[in-house]
């Protein structure tokens, strides 16, 4: 299985939850970062990631780094 990191960062806390809740759902392999700050970092599979990068840019989220 080939994984994807994406690094993301968001406008408060609130917007970083909401990602980290909606991203389980989406079966993110891990989540992980400093939420109270807005920065997350996600690891999903290769055939999600798309849906996983549009669904943060839907929440606010800006992406910085896709790996």
């Amino acid at each position: 299985m080939d994984s994807v990191e994406i690094r993301a960062l968001f406008g408060g806390p609130e917007a970083a939850q909401e990602a980290i809740h909606k991203l389980q759902a989406l079966r993110a392999l891990d989540v992980a970062g400093l939420p109270e700050n807005g920065m997350l970092t996600v690891v999903v599979d290769r055939d999600i990631a798309d849906r996983a990068s549009r669904l943060i840019q839907q929440i606010g989220g800006d992406l910085q780094t896709i790996f």
